[in-house]
């Protein structure tokens, strides 16, 4: 392979690396994955991902496969030290704004072995395992060379890219190599995570079970048909090591796991994690990017470590797919960090503040427990918008023009509704740019439209985007290809005016090879 040149490489293939592949694959981009194990890691990790992600699950072509997988939470209960419950918020188990349920749980290696399997129907796209990329140098004409050897045979390779993407985790080599630094968020607390299996009925409600306590903060959530996960906060001095015999562990998981019989709890993993919030000061050098946990890790308490990696892939590969293929100026990768890292930062906040809420001690953590977190539950609306599925808006960029008008969709998603003959937005879209109006466009507009390579859907009165627009104060807005809005209002020439010229299409999920 010494030599070859490729337009895209990728390392590392967990869900970060494997979502871009593939979405890049999708667009007509070949690329290479280099991963450094010969297959998906068997234990696992994130167990949850929200109703956007799962959305960009199903623009992967992977809805069914994921749904015959993942089940759907309904909610969040907080309780006290003595399993008293302070206060609950519930979540329908149906589709949300994003077409699909708005929290989902499932096992990590079924997930990649899903995505693994999606990416061999694309020929434009190469995973190599058991190979560790070395190091890699910008040369004279923009390109990157990536040098990696197989572990297998030690044989030193390297490969000619136009991109490298940095997927490759919270210990990147990528990220190192490019001299960044990650900014600690000051936020560090080191959990026990434990996964069992039983066909037993545990018997309890199938939400989240967070226990808020300073002295031995949990998490209990059911993620499959027979698996359950928690999570316990360690005390000073213990460590994962103290809890791999079901008799030592039993007594933490045993208020949840009650008359079953210890010999019907089958221990599948007990590990020790650290979980930090910190986030990468620069995204890119050059040609190099950096996703998922290379850029920024999140404490998981609003569950949103793997999601953020996927929305990274999500917001750069169309770009990259429109540089390399003439429509899109270079400048327009430019908008990655900047549309990227805000949000970030923005929900590792989040998690870090729900956190400390949860477990912290002192006065206020006391007194936000016992006072503040029971009246959570009547306040009106309350829980519709602690439930609620969708996540900041994007910052105004070169591609988001947001006003600072209240109610402006810019930056922000276009709900998934189904639009006719059962295909939700995404799927009418295909990954092309749109235009969605509610005023009906003169032919020249409509040849405008077709000529950038947009799609034109023209709403009919009370549909549901036609609600949507009407609640922005809009008549027509315009979609990017991952379903971000670019800009709304009234003026549909004006829009119109302003939409990218963007022939890089779509490919329909293919055969497998």
């Amino acid at each position: 392979m010494s030599g070859q040149a490729v337009p895209v490489v990728i390392v590392g293939a967990g869900p970060t690396g494997l979502t871009a592949a593939t979405l890049l694959a999708r667009h007509g981009v070949e690329c290479l994955i280099l991963e450094r194990w010969e297959g998906v890691y068997a234990q696992p990790r994130a167990v949850h991902l929200d109703g956007e992600i799962h959305r960009i699950v199903a623009h992967l072509g992977i809805a069914d496969e994921f749904a015959a997988i993942s089940r759907p939470c309904l909610g969040l209960r907080l309780l006290d030290r003595n399993m008293r419950v302070l206060t609950e918020f519930h979540r329908a188990p149906g589709p949300g704004m994003h077409g699909y349920p708005e929290a989902n749980m499932f096992d990590q290696p079924q997930f990649e072995e899903l995505l693994r399997a999606n990416l061999t129907r694309y020929p434009g796209a190469t995973l190599r395992g058991n190979v560790e990329v070395t190091g890699f140098a910008h040369d004279e004409t923009g390109g990157v060379r990536v040098d990696f050897t197989d572990r297998s045979t030690g044989v030193h390779e390297s490969v000619r890219a136009g991109y490298v993407l940095g997927c490759d985790g919270a210990n990147s080599m990528v990220r190192d190599r490019i001299q960044t630094t990650m900014r600690d968020l000051k936020f560090e607390q080191r959990w026990l995570v434990v996964d069992v299996a039983t066909t037993a009925d545990l018997g309890e409600w199938e939400g989240v079970h967070q226990v808020c306590d300073p002295v031995r903060a949990a998490t209990y959530m059911r993620i499959g048909e027979t698996r359950y996960r928690w999570e316990f906060r360690l005390k000073p001095g213990e460590t994962a090591d103290d809890y791999r015999e079901m008799t030592r562990l039993h007594p933490l998981i045993s208020p949840w796991t009650r008359t079953t019989p210890i010999e019907d709890l089958e221990l599948v993993r007990v590990a020790e994690y650290t979980f930090r919030a910190r986030i990468a000061d620069r995204w890119r050098d050059r040609h190099v990017f950096l996703l998922g946990d290379a850029a920024h890790l999140t404490p998981p308490f609003v569950g949103q470590g793997m999601g953020a990696g996927m929305r990274d892939a999500m917001n750069l590969a169309w770009k990259l797919a429109g540089v390399l293929g003439g429509d899109l100026p270079e400048s327009t990768l430019d908008t990655y960090e900047i549309e990227r890292k805000p949000h970030a930062l923005a929900l590792i906040r989040r998690a870090k503040f729900v956190g400390t809420a949860m477990t912290e001690g002192g006065d206020l953590g006391n007194l936000l427990r016992r006072v503040v977190l029971p009246l959570l539950h009547g306040v009106p609306g309350l829980g519709d918008k602690i439930m609620a599925g969708e996540t900041p808006a994007l910052h105004r960029s070169g591609l988001i023009e947001r006003p600072r008008l209240r109610g402006s969709r810019a930056g922000r998603l276009i709900p998934n509704p189904v639009l006719g003959e059962g295909r939700r937005f995404t799927e009418v879209v295909a990954g092309r740019f749109a235009v969605v109006t509610s005023v009906s466009p003169t032919a020249e507009q409509r040849t405008d439209i077709d000529r950038r390579g947009g799609r034109l859907l023209l709403v009919r009165p009370g549909s549901d985007l036609h609600r949507w627009l009407r609640r922005g104060h809009a008549r027509a807005a315009i979609v990017r290809p991952d379903g971000t809005v670019l800009r709304s209002g009234n003026n549909l020439s004006g829009l119109c005016a302003a939409l990218p010229r963007f022939h890089t299409g779509y490919m329909p999920t293919l055969l497998a090879r």
